[in-house]
């Protein structure tokens, strides 16, 4: 007796993992403006190098773009300075590191071979080059600085000089939390 599989019984296997995805997808928010608290990846830290001088980061989730990662990055400085008792501050190092992921799902169109080992030729064993495999890359930006608090003398004297006021009046108010919206 010749039997043929249906590719319904193997969707049927797939659908609950993809649904499930794209729940979670769907839940995924950018990383909020806040401290980074033992234990999680993302969020702001700051420390104190010398009383003029500070290191400070912002790591952003999957999500979270590259700019905001700057932005947030740029905000918690002012904030330090400002916080510090100075009015300005500049950059003395700053960079920002991407961290790629990838994750291999397997996957494809339904063949003569679906759920067995072999689906087509090489491609079966798993090597990159599988057309049956997707591979998901997920970037998350960590941006890093050291900053120099400026009295307003050295200030007045360096074209560097960013008025910690300034930069908490226009990112501000992009950084604190939007109140949530009901579904």
């Amino acid at each position: 007796m010749n039997s043929v599989k249906s590719p319904i019984r193997p969707l049927s296997r797939v659908l609950p993992l993809l649904v499930a995805a794209g729940l979670l997808a769907g839940c995924m928010t950018p990383t909020p403006y806040a401290p980074r608290l033992e234990g999680q990846k993302t969020g702001y830290t700051d420390r104190a190098l010398t009383q003029t001088r500070y290191r400070v980061t912002f790591t952003g989730n999957s999500v979270t773009p590259r700019e905001t990662v700057e932005s947030f990055l740029l905000l918690r400085a002012a904030e330090v300075s400002r916080a510090a008792g100075y009015a300005s501050f500049m950059f003395d190092t700053r960079n920002t590191r991407a961290d790629h992921t990838y994750d291999v799902i397997p996957g494809g169109p339904p063949g003569p071979y679906w759920g067995g080992g072999f689906r087509r030729g090489w491609g079966g064993w798993g090597f990159a080059y599988d057309p049956a495999m997707d591979v998901v890359v997920r970037t998350n930006y960590e941006a890093y600085a050291e900053i120099i608090l400026l009295t307003p003398d050295q200030a007045a004297k360096e074209s560097r000089a960013i008025n910690a006021d300034d930069v908490i009046n226009h990112l501000g108010p992009d950084a604190a939390p939007k109140p949530s919206q009901p579904a």
